[in-house]
């Protein structure tokens, strides 16, 4: 099986040979997803907007490998507070609003570099066939 790099238009990991996700198959896993805006190339200050951001990032980068949330198997959070996970959780229901299908999900809180707040990783597994 061949295994491509999926890469998103203003996302990157600052210059770092890193690609956004990789696709083996039908199965994608994603690199760290962070709240960057890609149309600025900044990582907002502001908590809401990262998360707000790296959700909408995971949703790109699922949608330029052909997929969409509804393919994702698993999501972990990656947060330097947990004190924000009722943010986290507003956007998580916006994304999975059916509380029967939505993917498994672990948050850890962990050093993050300034200023993120956050990040993610996910794994999906896209019908494409």
């Amino acid at each position: 099986m061949a295994r491509h790099s999926i890469e998103v238009p203003g996302l990157h990991h600052g210059g770092l040979p890193i690609p956004q996700a990789c696709m083996v198959g039908n199965l994608l896993a994603s690199s760290g997803i962070s709240p960057l805006d890609p149309a600025t190339g900044a990582v907002p200050d502001d908590t809401e907007a990262q998360v707000q951001l790296v959700f909408a990032n995971a949703r790109r980068i699922l949608e330029a490998a052909g997929g969409g949330p509804e393919d994702m198997a698993k999501c972990t959070v990656f947060v330097r507070d947990k004190a924000i996970r009722p943010v986290i959780d507003k956007y998580w229901i916006e994304m999975f609003p059916d509380e029967a299908s939505r993917p498994a999900r672990h948050t850890l809180r962990i050093d993050l570099a300034e200023p993120l707040q956050i990040q993610l990783e996910i794994l999906a597994l896209l019908n494409k066939g």
